[in-house]
């Protein structure tokens, strides 16, 4: 049976200290520290390919460049379970995002958080190589699903009974998903910049080592500004919903 929404009268209110107006502001928080603590990480970058910098200062700003990384993949991880929770308390996502669902897009989020953070923090042993893989597959299994959802709902008349033109829902899913994709993409181009700086850092500087550095770090630079577009065309999408024939 097609969803059709309630009078605005009916309709949960936005403002107020409610779990819509919550789960609205933690969104919001994630939606910030994701674009502004990914700035952080390319401007910490910046510092790094400075060859006239000692090493001691360089490797100074390649710690604070992987600890300030943490948060944006936190951020992307947590947007998810965060975007099903505004849907499923939005006036009809109770028919479409049942409590059982909420609570297991909750749940897997967790475990895919626990993987990033083993990942990042205890990725050279033989564990961290195996969660690596795991936390690979679920970024492309996740972003292959997402795609084929959001597909979904752009060319579905009434996407899983919904009557509001939800396409630019569609839009969001699949900006998030490309997010997703795109941070795979950084991952596989600095996975070089590693060995590179260990060497900078026990031999010292040479222009195999500088030219190894900046390479590795130029070349995921058109996937970091993907991820800041896409981020902010997904609250563009979430803010306006253009298109929706009714509050979605």
């Amino acid at each position: 049976m097609p969803l059709v929404l309630s009078a605005a009268a009916d309709m949960e209110p936005v403002h107020g200290f409610n779990a819509y107006s919550l789960a609205i502001l933690l969104h919001i928080v994630l939606f910030v520290y994701w674009l502004g603590s990914d700035i952080g990480v390319f401007y910490s970058s910046r510092f790094i390919l400075r060859a006239e910098l000692p090493t001691p200062a360089r490797s100074v700003a390649a710690k604070i460049m992987h600890a300030v990384d943490m948060a944006p993949r936190i951020c992307l991880v947590l947007f998810l379970p965060s975007g099903v929770t505004l849907m499923a308390l939005s006036p009809f996502g109770e028919d479409v995002f049942p409590g059982w669902l909420l609570a297991l897009s909750w749940v897997g989020a967790l475990c895919w958080l626990a993987l990033v953070v083993y990942d990042y923090t205890r990725g050279a042993t033989p564990l961290g190589a195996l969660v690596q893989k795991l936390d690979l597959i679920v970024r492309y299994g996740l972003s292959a699903g997402l795609l084929v959802v959001s597909g979904y709902v752009f060319f579905a008349a009434e996407p899983f009974g919904v009557t509001t033109n939800p396409k630019w829902l569609a839009a969001k899913v699949a900006a998030y998903a490309l997010c997703i994709l795109s941070g795979v993409m950084i991952r596989r181009r600095l996975s070089p910049f590693g060995p590179a700086f260990g060497r900078l850092v026990s031999e010292g500087s040479s222009p195999e080592v500088e030219q190894q550095i900046r390479h590795s770090v130029r070349s995921c630079l058109p996937y970091v500004y993907a991820i800041w577009f896409l981020v902010l065309v997904a609250a563009f999408l979430g803010v306006v919903k253009p298109g929706t024939t009714a509050f979605g």
